[in-house]
């Protein structure tokens, strides 16, 4: 194979992994959020209504005891 050939092969390469790379780097431009109207943001059609959580207090209790634990004392 010629130079000239492998070098022309070469650049037609690095051209096109170039616009590949160049048209992935597409990045989200700025832009303001607008309010749907609702106040809050609509659950998915599909989604299921879970029973409202109510804290475990002894994990409450622990945390708490685990905050305390690492002040400083003095």
């Amino acid at each position: 194979m010629k130079l000239e050939i492998a070098r022309g092969l070469f650049l037609a390469a690095a051209l096109a992994v170039a616009s590949i790379a160049a048209a992935a780097w597409q990045e989200p431009t700025p832009e303001v959020l607008t309010d749907n109207g609702l106040g809050y943001c609509p659950l998915p059609p599909k989604a299921r209504v879970v029973a409202p959580a109510r804290p475990d207090h002894d994990l409450l209790l622990f945390l708490f005891s685990m905050s305390q634990g690492l002040a400083p004392r003095g």
